[in-house]
């Protein structure tokens, strides 16, 4: 995992995005945000998980589903499987630790 710091990368309503191996933050402030760390870390996880490029993919063609099902781009974000598992983890810091392989699937 490599911490990098960059607010010209990322989108105004964007803080972080994980790029494997990177996690790009907008601030420096946000390397000791645990949280914000852990949902990056399960990212990491499911983009190896999909060997990095099909995860991207998987990811795409979920959130354009999901935009047309919800017609709200934030709706759909928060409803893509990837983010789901995320963000419903982010604030259990030992669940990378009994996540099992492909655990996303139970959040489509």
């Amino acid at each position: 995992m490599l911490l990098v710091v960059n607010k010209y990368l990322l989108r105004k309503r964007f803080v972080g995005i994980t790029l494997w191996p990177f996690i790009i933050m907008k601030r420096a402030d946000l390397k000791n945000d645990t949280i914000f760390i852990n949902h990056e870390r399960i990212h990491l996880r499911q983009q190896l998980e999909l060997l990095v490029l099909p995860f991207f993919i998987w990811y795409l063609v979920e959130y354009l589903i999901k935009v047309l099902y919800y017609k709200n781009g934030y709706v759909a974000y928060r409803n893509i499987s990837f983010e789901r598992e995320a963000y419903q983890n982010e604030n259990n810091l030992d669940y990378l630790k009994k996540r099992s392989f492909w655990s996303f699937v139970k959040y489509l």
